[in-house]
């Protein structure tokens, strides 16, 4: 378990969650509106060496960023998701076979798409404002 006192923890608390999972390529996010997830996401970027500024793609449902070691990165946001078939119009199967980071928010409403070893980081903002974060997977 890790804990996130601040937004400028995020980069670091991502790097020992990517240490800890150095093999996963599938990240689900998994929290309350409000809990960090995009907030941990940017940590992620950050800590892959993505230099563009990491945003939530609400109604794209997916943005690409570059990263400096090589390879993309893939950011998901399902939140306004209708139905899996969208899922299926962006080539969300394929994103998540490409063997490149994929951060979803939202994983509940992909449905049974996501890989086996997708690695679930489930993050619950406690009453002072830190955030626990869990991995299972």
């Amino acid at each position: 378990m890790w804990n996130l006192n601040k937004a400028e923890e995020s980069e670091s608390v991502a790097r020992a969650i990517l240490s800890a999972h150095s093999q996963a390529r599938v990240f689900a996010l998994h929290g309350e509106l409000g809990a960090g997830k995009t907030t941990l996401i940017k940590g992620f970027c950050a800590a892959l060496g993505v230099l563009d500024q990491a945003s939530s793609p609400s109604f794209a449902i997916v943005n690409e960023y570059r990263s400096t070691m090589g390879g993309p990165v893939y950011h998901f946001d399902l939140y306004r998701l209708k139905n899996t078939s969208e899922l299926e119009g962006v080539g969300f199967s394929e994103y998540l076979d490409s063997h490149a980071h994929c951060f979803i928010e939202w994983p509940e409403l992909a449905g049974g798409l996501l890989p086996e070893d997708t690695v679930h980081l489930r993050i619950a903002l406690q009453p002072d404002g830190t955030r626990h974060i869990a991995a299972h997977g």
